[in-house]
């Protein structure tokens, strides 16, 4: 079964998980994304998880992100979902915060073996999936408009539209 879209409406997925898009700016002022490989997939993706009973979806990106990356971050805002047929065809619903690091370092371990801060375009070559792809591109201008807007009015705290 392929990996296709499709919308959850008023039902409940099989697989709920979170995750983040890590967005911070090098020394030099580059914008650069988090993006990590999973061994055991062989692919290239954001880091995200399954909620543990109990646990908010935000609780859960936060963890998973910190799990994943080693990085504590503070959620900037809530991207838009992503829903898909996960490889057992489940119904997977997957939350995002775009999300800046506070403090951290990456160690590799059995669920991600390598981390890479790269720039939009490395994110776009190098990401797996498309779904991760387009929720790059959608969190970059999502940054920019906030880096923007708070450079223009900083006494505003409004939500931005994506």
């Amino acid at each position: 079964m392929t990996r296709e879209d499709f919308e959850i409406g008023d039902g409940k997925p099989d697989v709920a998980a979170a995750g983040g898009v890590l967005i911070a700016r090098d020394g030099e002022g580059t914008t650069r994304i988090a993006v990590i490989h999973r061994p055991k997939y062989m692919d290239w993706s954001l880091p995200k998880g399954k909620l543990e009973e109990g646990e908010g979806w935000k609780e859960a990106a936060l963890r998973e992100v910190r799990e994943e990356t080693g990085f504590r971050c503070e959620p900037v805002v809530e991207l838009p979902h992503v829903s898909y047929l996960d490889r057992k065809s489940r119904r997977k619903l997957v939350r995002y915060w775009l999300m800046e690091p506070v403090e951290g370092r990456f160690e590799p371990h059995g669920e991600v073996d390598e981390l890479r801060w790269v720039v939009p375009k490395e994110a776009d070559e190098v990401l797996t999936y498309p779904h991760d792809k387009e929720l790059v591109k959608r969190a970059l201008r999502r940054h920019r408009w906030r880096r923007v807007t708070r450079a223009l009015t900083p006494w505003s705290r409004q939500p931005l539209p994506i």
